[in-house]
């Protein structure tokens, strides 16, 4: 049965003040196949119902070859990156233990991205996150230092992350804050606790013995913290892209009007991605501290740009136009390989925040031009 207007997809005639008729093509939902996120999700399957295909559509449908560059650029980028540094710096570039301490060093920083694809996802912002996993390193390190089982210290670091998400969650849904203002003052906040805790110190002792080698032990050469990444990764994935919740997030970041028309508590989904993003970074912190085996004040702050710079390039990788958690690993990656390229080449120590500032203005650009195709 179809719907009043439409014609299972089939040409109609349409007359035209000339008499003349022309053929419009009027997709009906059994003609699309949304993703899985999308999936019987009413404020987007209410869009594809009444989508008419016009010139765009049929010359976009009449493309028969593509290389993919529009879904995998970074791919072809990444492996451009790995020929060009394999040419410029052999000796130093292509050795197995440089696969092993790029996958193993920026683990943390993929957590760490991964989190925030969630709040991300739901349209706000979470600048606090590094400070949550900075203020978690030193909860744990305090906690141990004064005698505490590492379990319970590690439990500690992510209670205390996961109450900063709360407090994020209520300043932006119940006072009305932005999100931007609001996790940027508390990133402040989670700086002076950082030093308050640490006493404007490192804590480079006191640790146990047990908690030290889950961040050092590795398997296949590649440290435990890579793999904790990638659980992390696979269950943020069937999150967003299978579970309901997933739908919403995506809803309530894409239209929040007509999510709410559509009965989504888009308040709810807002308050939970924020606290989803700051327990993530709890439970990064505690994996840090296993990691580096130390607390500084300042080691938090190190990660925002990367983090941020991953996932807005990662936005225009597999599904362009949307955070995502494959486009978020290829770009962690890439530009992980361009920083040690350049780094192993030779380049100064500031590379690194060079690199990174470029590739974040960059990588919103881009993901600002992917948006406005979709």
């Amino acid at each position: 049965m179809t719907r009043p207007g439409t014609t299972g997809g089939r040409h109609t005639p349409a007359e035209t003040p000339s008499g003349a008729s022309e053929s419009i093509v009027v997709s009906t939902p059994s003609d699309i196949h949304p993703a899985p996120a999308e999936a019987a999700n009413p404020v987007v399957e209410a869009e594809l119902a009444t989508r008419v295909e016009g010139p765009q559509d049929e010359e976009r449908g009449g493309r028969k070859f593509s290389l993919g560059l529009d879904r995998f650029s970074g791919l072809y980028v990444w492996a451009a990156l790995i020929i060009i540094f394999a040419i410029w710096v052999p000796d130093t570039f292509l050795r197995t233990n440089n696969i092993q301490i790029i996958a193993g060093n920026e683990a943390i920083t993929g957590m760490l991205a991964l989190g925030i694809i969630i709040p991300l996802a739901a349209g706000v912002f979470d600048l606090s996150f590094a400070g949550v996993a900075g203020l978690s390193v030193a909860v744990t390190a305090w906690a141990q230092v004064n005698g505490y089982n590492p379990l319970v210290a590690a439990l500690m670091a992510i209670v205390v992350g996961t109450l900063v998400g709360a407090i994020n969650g209520f300043v932006v849904v119940k006072l009305k804050v932005n999100s931007f203002i609001a996790t940027l003052g508390m990133s402040s906040l989670l700086l002076a606790a950082t030093y308050w805790i640490t006493d404007g110190k490192q804590i480079v002792s006191g640790f146990s013995e047990r908690f030290l080698n889950l961040g050092s032990q590795q398997v296949f050469g590649i440290p435990l913290p890579f793999y904790g990444m990638l659980i992390l990764a696979l269950a943020i994935y069937i999150l967003i892209e299978y579970l309901p919740v997933g739908r919403y997030l995506y809803a309530s970041g894409g239209n929040p009007v007509a999510a709410r028309l559509a009965g989504v508590r888009v308040d709810r989904i807002v308050y939970g991605s924020l606290v989803a993003s700051s327990l993530v970074a709890g439970i990064t912190g505690v994996v840090l501290a296993a990691r580096i085996g130390t607390a500084s004040p300042d080691i938090g702050p190190s990660y925002l740009l990367p983090a941020f710079s991953a996932v807005f390039l990662g936005s225009t990788q597999i599904k362009p136009g949307r955070v995502n958690v494959l486009g978020t690993l290829i770009a962690i990656y890439l530009l992980a390989t361009g920083v040690k390229g350049l780094q192993l080449a030779g380049a100064p120590s500031y590379t690194d925040d060079l690199f990174n500032g470029l590739a974040l203005i960059i990588a919103v650009a881009l993901a600002a031009r992917s948006a406005r195709k979709v």
